[in-house]
């Protein structure tokens, strides 16, 4: 049994090291963290899991971004998502997906999107996102987007770009 609770300041470090053990070397360097440079992650949505002994399990964050193309559209983009390689398994990263989809929701975020592999997060209803242009060197075939069902991505195309406060 895992808690899900917000990620605080007190948890930076230790979420910082989950995400450097899961990933490989270099993982900042990924086009994606142009576009969390100088941005705070949705405060709301960066969760942690731990087990019933306090231990990190998992974390996962979100990111606002803006998709420019004739109109600028909000939205978020997920990631990275993570869960310590002693818990892989245990379904513990659908759970994080799952639960902080539906607090985006209710957050009022209909549009997510993330840089993945489309077999694992296809369960979770990511599709291929096409018209949606991360920054090079983004394999475009790994750019998936999640809909609710209510077409939030429908006729959204562009080129995604940092989030600033002028998008609001």
């Amino acid at each position: 049994m895992y808690h899900l609770s917000q990620e605080t300041q007190e948890d930076w470090w230790e979420v910082e090291a989950l995400y450097d053990l899961c990933f490989a070397p270099g993982r900042e360097a990924l086009s994606s963290y142009r576009l969390r440079d100088d941005v705070p992650p949705i405060p709301e949505l960066s969760l942690v899991a731990r087990d019933g002994d306090g231990v990190l399990a998992g974390a996962i964050r979100y990111w606002p971004i803006a998709v420019v193309g004739e109109r600028t559209h909000n939205a978020l983009l997920l990631g990275p998502v993570a869960v310590h390689p002693t818990r892989q398994g245990e379904g513990l990263g659908g759970h994080l997906i799952r639960q902080s989809i539906g607090r985006a929701a209710e957050l009022g975020w209909d549009r997510v999107m993330l840089v993945g592999d489309a077999p694992y997060y296809q369960r979770f209803g990511f599709t291929r996102l096409d018209g949606v242009m991360m920054p090079p060197p983004t394999n475009p075939d790994r750019v998936l987007a999640y809909d609710r069902g209510g077409g939030a991505w429908r006729g959204v195309s562009g080129e995604v770009r940092r989030f600033d406060t002028a998008h609001l």
